[in-house]
């Protein structure tokens, strides 16, 4: 028991040198200065007569108090573990041992989990996204796979408590999905997602061929951060926007099928398409596409900023053998892989349920 207590105080030194850690990291100083300025704007007068600004503001307040509190109770909880282990000792009770145990696991989770919080220090890591899934080599197989990845990261989503709301569904020629398109609502989501950006490939016997041969199989997926607030930083001359309408494929009652509700842009200076057809009407449908397309403008601007556009094109417009940056095997054996930071993991099962954690860490960490 001396022992087990032992290595228990020097795992909660640990834990409260990492949290002073974090503190630096979450710039909290910072983040008290600005929750004061905020409070002091909603006090003002005539606060509240601007919608869109004053329900940004409160947004704000919520994300801002949240991780202070968070911060604190976890500092709080790593001094009544301190506590407990001093009582332990005193006391010589070794029926606490296995409790002491359970409550250090818990807040070493934790910890790690605000720790990767405070990596995320991009502009628009806090922002919501949009995501992108585009089949590519493979026919039906790629198809199928593509179905597999969105799969994938609503569960992710799901795990970490965001919301997913499906914006565009393209269903493939005999199965799976040639291309999806879903806007995630959640506290840093982009941070989160900016890095699964990129093409995914996959190797397996396909389901598909009779003949039980392994494919290889490539998808792509896009990750553009969402404006909160339209404050003209991406601006849209719609003269080089055209816009076509069309009847939607989708669920969505009768009316899907007797009007063309369904909303297609095609941005030519970029050459960026976007759709929408799960809105009630044309009108919400061509506001959606109109958010769509200015996210992916924002998300090209800021990659522009670390290379250059010819690299970005390179690395998406390619949607097959060796331009991924993970790697999913299936048969012979089972290993994920990320080419970009050498993160692996042999559970090919809990990867494709939405265990996506280290690979999101491993990234970030590199970043």
């Amino acid at each position: 028991m001396i022992v087990a207590l032992e290595q228990y105080v020097q795992d909660v030194a640990a834990l409260k040198n990492k949290l002073s850690e974090i503190a630096g990291g979450l710039h909290l100083e910072d983040l008290e200065k600005e929750l004061s300025e905020l409070r002091e704007e909603m006090n003002a007068d005539g606060f509240w007569d601007n919608l869109e600004r004053s329900t940004h503001v409160n947004r704000r307040i919520a994300q801002i108090e949240g991780k202070i509190k968070h911060y604190e109770s976890l500092c709080q909880g790593v001094d009544d573990l301190e506590v407990m282990i001093e009582l332990a000792q005193e006391e010589n009770d070794e029926s606490m041992v296995g409790e002491i145990g359970e409550e250090l696991s818990g807040l070493t989770e934790k910890v790690e989990a605000l720790e990767l919080e405070t990596l995320m220090r991009g502009d628009y890591d806090n922002s919501n996204a949009i995501l992108s899934l585009h089949a590519g080599a493979g026919g039906t197989e790629a198809q199928d796979w593509t179905q597999m990845l969105y799969r994938m990261y609503t569960r992710y989503c799901e795990k970490l408590g965001f919301k997913v709301k499906l914006l565009d569904y393209l269903e493939g020629d005999e199965a799976g999905i040639k291309s999806v398109s879903f806007e995630v609502d959640g506290d840093n989501a982009y941070g989160y997602l900016r890095g699964e950006k990129g093409v995914h490939r996959l190797v397996r016997i396909s389901p598909f061929d009779a003949n039980a041969r392994r494919h290889t199989s490539f998808s792509s997926l896009d990750v553009a951060p969402i404006l909160e607030e339209d404050d003209g930083e991406i601006e849209i001359d719609m003269k080089d926007v055209r816009v076509d309408t069309y009847h939607s494929s989708g669920a969505g009652g009768q009316n899907v099928n007797k009007t063309s509700s369904a909303v297609r842009m095609t941005h030519f200076p970029s050459g960026i398409v976007v759709s929408c057809q799960t809105e009630r009407d044309q009108v919400q449908n061509r506001a959606t596409c109109l958010k769509m397309l200015k996210a992916k403008l924002l998300e090209i601007r800021e990659r522009e900023k670390e290379q250059q556009m010819a690299d970005i094109k390179g690395e998406m417009k390619k949607i097959e053998w060796g331009s991924q940056i993970r790697s999913y095997v299936f048969q012979p054996y089972t290993m994920v892989k990320d080419h970009r930071t050498g993160y692996e993991s042999g559970n090919i099962d809990d990867v494709m349920n939405g265990g996506l954690d280290g690979f999101t860490t491993a990234y970030l960490k590199m970043q």
